[in-house]
């Protein structure tokens, strides 16, 4: 029964050793802001949203054919 008491004793320090090291880098550690830049190339943004494929066709716009009377 000692060993199990100096066991659960033992992995409570840890436990606590362990909550303190993340108290002290909440605490006293500020993250530093900076600027991202992220570049889209231009054919991804006139292929209207649609993600363009190496080597896929483009769907055709035709007008609609007049039809004579």
């Amino acid at each position: 029964m000692p060993t199990l008491i100096r066991l659960v004793i033992t992995l409570i320090f840890l436990a606590g050793l362990v909550y303190a090291g993340m108290f002290a880098l909440v605490s006293f550690v500020e993250p530093t802001q900076k600027d991202v830049t992220i570049r889209i190339p231009q054919r991804d943004l006139l292929s209207g949203g649609q993600p363009s494929l190496p080597g896929a066709t483009e769907p055709e716009t035709s007008a609609p054919e007049a039809s004579t009377p």
